[in-house]
């Protein structure tokens, strides 16, 4: 599922993207790429406590094996620059133990695409 499955975060959206999320995690072979949701906030002063909900849903839907992270260059310039979406993402998952974000930023990856 591609960039967290496109929320409205500008809007403050979560219905029904929150419900459709749950329903597509149940697939085990579905993961969710949290990858180019800056592009959905506010252009001009989005946060990345704006993105949290929708980044914390997707991790808690899918769980931490099928969750993969992405720099989506260059629609990540849509709303921010690369480096403040990376940013952004440590400052989200600044709770998550070490492994968890080795599942994220790679191992994940691997695995799914057999690299």
């Amino acid at each position: 599922l591609d960039h967290c499955g496109v929320p409205a975060i500008k809007d403050r959206e979560m219905h029904p993207w929150k419900e459709n999320v749950t329903e597509i995690a149940r697939r085990p072979n579905v993961a969710v790429k949290i990858s180019g949701i800056t592009a959905y906030g506010n252009p001009d002063n989005w946060t990345a406590a704006d993105m949290r909900p929708y980044v914390e849903h997707c991790i808690t839907s899918f769980g931490w094996d099928r969750v993969v992270w992405g720099g989506d260059w260059p629609v990540v310039t849509l709303g921010s620059s690369l480096s403040t979406w990376v940013a952004a993402t440590h400052a989200l998952i600044e709770t998550a133990s070490h492994s968890e974000k080795e599942k994220l930023f790679s191992k994940n990856a691997k695995r799914i695409w057999k690299i």
